[in-house]
Order: structure tokens, then sequence, then C-alpha cells
């Protein structure tokens, strides 16, 4: 097989974790290769048309996976420099300090992080400057402790938000700004549309792309190598250390040689990579790659009021977390509640396809649109498995009984707050609501694939930096997290590895 060159550190994926990874180390001026499956997304009128993007999925990759019954399913993964967040709501939670211990739930309890909130906080605060997080401490009750403020001042409510904002105030709950990670000004420039699902190219939205990738590429040290897939990783002589990688590009197929190699192709292509890797798997002494898949339990959420018209272009800007630590009556935690992205009738029209979009674009005229969100526990049979190439993903959905109370309890307060009709759907295995956990860090190879470096205990210069290493899900959105630990992670391979080196 043809070999290729040799990197110092090799970076497997270019979303949240890889990127932001490589942001941390690119001032090191070690020579990083970042390898992206997919390709760069172009300015195109299609990146704000809702048409092409939701009934048309022009965006979604030509993929099947096979579930736990057997059948296959798109699984709506994104395969573009930037990744999946190329298509997220730039929401940028941290999870509370609650989150870092374990949780009782109605399903079981979290095993809680190997550290405390407090080890993170710092990577928290760098993770909000590289992502121009804004945002506004004080309204959310539940928000853990900030050593510095948000870098910019909150997104502000559009007029109708404004009022949906004091709606749900009047009916006991206490909406906050979500913490985001836009510029709406240039993001409107561009066109009148949300940012939730709709993908950008440099109009505004901070995704891995334009915030830890261009950080990175800044630096001459670090190159990016598009449309190159990663077929295994390779051991060298010790079997322990990782040689390299095996890779295809434009079906040819080569080696790259790497002194560290990081993997970030996200929880369940990560777990695959390392399965196909070697007889047994890489990493995987505790036999636990590939397990303990999380996925959050998510619905959507519609609230009615035909006396009321919601102009609204974006919406995304308000979140609840009334019932985040608790359900309000001295029982269980529920959950997150934000609003989604504005949803059109083209929108609803890729899922309520026998409706015509005339009569769609009444209901979105009167509607406000909300994402219930509760946390799903680890679980060891809840995993990804490989049949050669093929991925199997066998989901199984946790704490659903929460999750039903958490949407219950939104559609409570919301014919409280006025209105009359109030609707929900949840979202399925086909809407990827931040997979995580398949190569969880811990203190205990027998348990852990990686250790609280998310270092693979294996082997001495593998690392898991994307949503993989997650012990738990939470109930917020996992963005920031997996930023702040892939900085941690890079200043710990920077004075530990990389200057050790190179002295």
């Amino acid at each position: 097989m043809p070999y290729r060159e040799t990197v110092d550190v090799l970076i497997i994926g270019s979303g949240m974790g890889g990127a932001t990874f490589a942001a941390g180390l690119a001032p090191t001026g070690a020579r990083i290769l970042i390898l992206e499956r997919g390709e760069q997304l172009n300015d195109s009128p299609a990146l704000r048309d809702a048409r092409a993007i939701f009934q048309k999925g022009v965006y979604r990759p030509d993929e099947q996976w096979i579930d736990g019954a057997g059948k296959p399913f798109n699984p709506g993964n994104y395969y573009y420099v930037g990744g999946n967040t190329k298509f997220y709501g730039a929401a940028l939670f941290r999870y509370r300090a609650e989150d870092f211990r374990p949780v009782a739930h109605r399903d079981g309890t979290t095993p809680g992080w190997p550290f405390p909130y407090d080890e993170l906080e710092p990577w928290y605060c760098r993770a909000e400057k590289l992502y121009r997080a804004h945002g506004a401490l004080g309204a959310d009750r539940t928000e853990p402790h900030h050593s510095e403020p948000y870098p910019f001042a909150p997104v502000p409510d559009e007029p109708a938000i404004a009022q949906v904002r004091e709606r749900m105030t009047r009916a006991g709950l206490s909406p906050f700004s979500l913490p985001l990670g836009i510029d709406v000004d240039r993001w409107l420039a561009r066109a009148p549309t949300g940012w939730d699902s709709f993908p950008d190219a440099g109009h505004g939205k901070m995704d891995a792309e334009a915030g830890g990738l261009a950080a990175a590429l800044a630096h001459p040290n670090v190159r990016l190598l598009t449309g190159t897939y990663v077929e295994r990783l390779l051991l060298a002589a010790d079997g322990k250390r990782i040689a390299g990688a095996e890779v295809v590009e434009g079906g040819e197929r080569s080696t790259i040689a790497a002194g560290i190699v990081a993997v970030a192709a996200g929880a369940v292509n990560s777990a695959a990579l390392l399965l196909r890797s070697g007889d047994g798997g890489l990493a995987n002494r505790s036999g636990a790659v590939g397990r303990h898949f999380m996925n959050h339990n998510a619905s959507a959420v519609v609230a009615i009021d035909p006396r009321v018209v919601n102009d609204s272009i974006y919406q995304k800007t308000l979140g609840i977390n009334d019932f985040y630590l608790g359900d309000g009556n001295g029982g269980l935690p529920l959950g997150n509640i934000q609003l989604l992205g504005r949803v059109t009738a083209p929108i609803l029209k890729s899922s309520i396809r026998m409706a015509p979009e005339w009569a769609l674009r009444m209901m979105s005229r009167h509607s406000v649109d909300w994402y219930a969100m509760s946390e799903d526990l680890p679980n060891p049979a809840s995993r990804v498995t490989i049949d050669g190439q093929q991925i199997h993903l066998d989901w199984k959905r946790s704490n659903w009984t929460t999750h039903l109370k958490l949407v219950a309890a939104l559609k409570e307060r919301l014919k409280a707050a006025g209105y009359p009709i109030v609707v929900s759907k949840p979202f399925d295995r086909r809407t990827p609501s931040h997979q995580c956990g398949t190569v969880r860090m811990g203190t205990d190879p027998a348990t852990s694939p990686l250790d609280l470096t998310c270092r693979a205990h294996d082997h001495p210069n593998l690392y898991v930096v994307d949503a993989s290493f997650l012990p738990t899900s939470a109930a917020v959105n996992p963005s920031l997290t997996i930023a702040a630990q892939a900085l941690r992670v890079a200043d710990h391979v920077a004075r530990a590895e990389l200057r050790t080196n190179g002295d």
C-alpha cells in the first residue's frame, strides 16, 4: 500500500470535537492534518431553501444503517466540513453542575462524570470565546458558575417572541435567553430564514468550520484534506501505539503515519472505526467500544393561538429550565425546553405530506414551535456494532416516561399561557438528536475505553475527542461541552506530548 506522509497529529473528522481540538493544538507548531470524508459546503440558494433541505433532503447522505430489528434506515448524519454542526441550532449550553454528579431519574441513575464541573469551567470560558457565544447570566436558575461573562450580549427576541416570553412568564415559568453562537445581523443579511437545520457558508453561524477549524487553519502548520475516508487505524509493531491510518481518497488507498491520532468522526462512526481497526476493536479491552449509545429523547411541541400572528423569522431565542432539576413538585428531573427555529409551511410539509402547503402556512402563521429534550441514560445494550462496512445501531431508548412527563408539563403551561391548541410529535431515529457515549471516558480501564484526558487506556497515542467520550447525555445540547473538553485535552497533549517530543 502506498505510503503517503507522516504528521505529528492526525485528526479524523472536522466536526465540533476535531475542529476545536485542532484549534487548541495549532499554536504548538506541530504538523497537524485533519481528515474529512466529506467536502466543503459552498454557498448556494439551496442553503436557505426549506423545500430543498427538508422536503428534498438534498444534503442528507445516501447511507443506510441497520436498526435493532434488522431494518435499514437513513440516519440523517451529515458528512461535510464542520460535520453535523453545519446543520445545528447553534445552542451553546454548558452542562449544569449537577450533570457532573450522579442524577436519579425514573429509569435509573446516571454515573456522573469522573471529574466535577469546576474542572471543565475554564475551558467552557475558552470555548465560548472561540464560538462567539451570545448570552446573559442571571435568568436561568440552573446556570452553573461562570468565572467570566458571555463574550456577547444575547440574540434579541423578535417582537412576536418577546410576547411569547411574557406569556410564558405569566404562566409561572422563567424563560431565559438561549446561549447562541450566531451573529444574527450577518445571518439575516444573507436571507431571512432561521438557522436551526439550515447550513451556513460563512454568514454568521458559528459552526465547527467557522469557529474551531477557521482558528486552526489560520496557522500554517495545519492542513485540511477533504474527500478522504479512513478505513482503519494501524497498530505499530509493539501492538500498543497507533502507527497511523489507512485512508481512501478518490478510490486510491494509502497510509498516513502519525505520532498522535485523534478520532472525531462522530459517536457512531468513531466507534465503528475503532471496531473495524482490529480483532475485537482497538481501545476495547473493556468491551465498551460502541456501547452506552445515547440519543436525547426529544419532541417538537407546537402551540397554536388563532388570535395571534407569529411573524418571527428566526424565533430561536428562548429556553426554559424550570423542569431541569426537578418536576416542579419535588419530583425527579424532566429536562430542557427551548424554542425551535421557525417551523414554516415548507418545513411542516416534509412531515405532513398529505396537507396542502397553503393550509400549513395558515397553521404556521399562528404557531410557536418548541423543542422538549430529556436525558437518555447510558445502557451497555444500546450499542453500535459492525458487519464488515455495515453499521448496526441498536438504540435502546431509556427514560421515556420522564420525557412524556416533560412534554405534558410543557403542554399544561402552554395552555395556561393561552394557547388553545397544543400538539406534539417525537423525533425518531432518523434525527440524530445529539448522539453520544459510545467510547466513554472513565477511571477504570475495565469499564471505559478512555481516561480523563480522552486518551485510550490501551493505546498511549490515541485520543477520541468527539461526543463519543461523553459518559452522560445530560439534557442540554452537548456542542459546547464537546468543545470545552477538546480544548482541555488539546492543552494536555500540548504539554505532555508535543513539547516533550520536541525537547
